[in-house]
């Protein structure tokens, strides 16, 4: 039922990639059976030009090599506990990137249930980065892989949604940067992560 989305999907700028990526869906196989969660909000980060972006420096290190390789390679780092989802953008050599930052869940409630707590609601399984990747049982592993290939990879959503932008969340120490309305989310869904500066 689930497809690899097309490759050519990825050759966009990463503010259209950004706010085309909300709706999609995230697969990931497993021999338990599939996880899907539709994605519902998105961050971008715009390399050089953009001081909340680890690629701020536009210098590779181990952690964003990859930020500089093909639009649609997987971009995986930790954050305390968790690991976070991006997607690369832009031609080889300018590293941006899309924090996949919330989705809803559509199949293998059980084990994404299993995945984040038992005693969680489900709202609380998917409505933020580390959460999503943990729900989804995403690790570092993934990290260079790309979005096209399987057992993880995004798929086309069914339909458009509405999307609406704003700040990005949790980059207070990023001058400027602050204030990009670089956030794309879907309007009213109640996966959404909490806004804060």
């Amino acid at each position: 039922m689930y497809k690899p989305i097309r490759k050519s999907f990825f050759d966009v700028p990463v503010l259209e990639l950004a706010e085309n990526l909300v709706g999609q869906y995230i697969v990931h196989e497993q021999t338990e059976g599939l996880l899907v969660a539709r994605i519902v909000e998105t961050e971008a980060y715009h390399g050089p030009e953009d001081r909340a972006a680890h690629s701020f420096s536009n210098r590779p290190t181990k952690r964003t090599e990859i930020m500089f390789g093909a639009a649609g390679s997987v971009y995986t780092y930790q954050m305390h506990t968790h690991t976070l989802m991006n997607v690369v953008a832009g031609p080889i050599g300018t590293p941006h990137a899309v924090l996949i930052r919330a989705a809803e869940p559509v199949e293998g409630f059980e084990q994404m249930k299993e995945n984040r707590g038992n005693k969680l609601k489900m709202t609380d399984w998917t409505n933020g980065p580390g959460k999503l990747s943990k729900a989804l049982d995403v690790t570092m592993d993934y990290y260079g892989q790309h979005w096209t290939d399987k057992p993880l990879f995004i798929a086309e959503g069914p339909e458009t949604v509405e999307i609406m932008k704003g700040p990005r969340v949790g980059i207070g120490n990023s001058e400027e940067a602050v204030y990009y309305p670089w956030r794309f989310f879907e309007k009213d869904n109640s996966y959404v992560s909490k806004y804060r500066a």
